[in-house]
């Protein structure tokens, strides 16, 4: 099953300042370039708030670089399924998080990812008076025309196209903008290689839908082509550079330069093979869908390094899994 909860929480936490510019656009103007942003670490509430409250996702602590301000925290809380929300426990989580850090700023940020009826605002009083009235800034991304985005430079804007309203006849044409943005606004390898399964998990394409996307947008297609060398590449960096530190560390045990030749080649070999079966995992699914049947999966895993490379470079012009993995040992 798909982990809404831990997607979001990780995107926020990349991207904080594009998070709290998309999501809480209304505070965000305040912030200028100079503030530090600082997640505060769940471990520092939970014995505080209880065991039968549930942490939000990601508390965001904003210090102006100035220091005339107070400092403000974005809770923002991601809920899937909207009648799962519970205001109360939001206005108590703030109220408990006020406390603990003597502030009175606190701006609760909630992002709902699918339709629903929720409440608005908390109010406690007497006929008299209104003692406590809360309320929260909620992004309903699928009411946010996705038109408005298409060409947003604030990524986390970007990555959420999927998630927002569009014709289904322009779903390829949003997928594409993501993708965009994504080799455009991020230019790290391994967060583009995250943020991929970001996008295909909520744009989800059909297999019909995948060829019109290969079809179309060509650009595109080469750009992940590069983005598969770029990350083979780096595969075998990080397993040269593993075995190294693998081979000093036994080989101070059991002799130094029998560990560090041994350490050099298993972790070259391991980090190299290990790469490419991964990347080339993700690329299958995006070419022909998901699942891929047990035998792809066999073959992948089982393959060494020339093969999968051979395999990649057929992905893109194979019209079928078969295609692919044509003359398989």
């Amino acid at each position: 099953m798909t982990s809404h909860d831990q997607n979001f929480k990780n995107l926020i936490l990349d991207y904080p300042r594009e998070a709290i510019a998309f999501l809480a656009a209304e505070e965000a103007h305040a912030m200028d370039a100079g503030c530090r942003i600082v997640p505060l670490r769940e471990e520092q509430l939970k014995e505080r708030l209880g065991e039968r409250f549930r942490e939000l996702d990601v508390a965001l602590l904003v210090e102006w670089s100035d220091g005339r301000r107070e400092a403000v925290v974005f809770l923002i809380e991601q809920t899937s399924e909207p009648n799962r929300f519970n205001i109360h426990r939001l206005a108590h989580y703030c109220l408990d998080l006020a406390e603990l850090l003597d502030l009175t700023s606190i701006v609760p940020v909630v992002v709902f990812l699918q339709p629903g009826k929720v409440a608005q605002t908390l109010q406690l009083g007497s006929v008299q008076r209104t003692f406590l009235d809360f309320s929260y800034l909620g992004v309903h991304l699928s009411r946010l025309p996705a038109q408005d985005y298409i060409d947003s430079p604030n990524l986390v804007a970007r990555l959420n196209l999927p998630n927002m309203a569009y014709a289904p006849e322009q779903r390829v044409d949003i997928y594409a903008s993501a993708c965009r943005g994504l080799t455009e606004l991020e230019p790290d390898t391994e967060r583009q290689l995250k943020y991929v399964d970001f996008i295909d998990i909520y744009a989800r394409l059909s297999p019909a839908e995948q060829a019109e996307y290969q079809q179309r947008y060509p650009k595109e297609n080469q750009d992940m082509m590069t983005f598969s060398q770029r990350f083979t590449q780096q595969g075998r960096q990080e397993g040269w550079q593993e075995g190294r530190v693998e081979g000093w560390q036994e080989g101070r045990q059991e002799g130094w330069q029998e560990g560090r030749v041994e350490g050099r080649v298993e972790g070259r070999v391991e980090g190299r093979v290990e790469g490419a079966a991964a990347f080339l995992q993700r690329l299958l699914v995006r070419r022909f869908g998901n699942p891929l049947p047990a035998w792809a999966t066999e073959c992948i895993h089982s393959a060494g390094d020339e093969q999968l490379l051979l395999w990649g470079e057929r992905v893109l012009d194979a019209t079928s899994l078969d295609a692919v993995f044509a003359a398989r040992h």
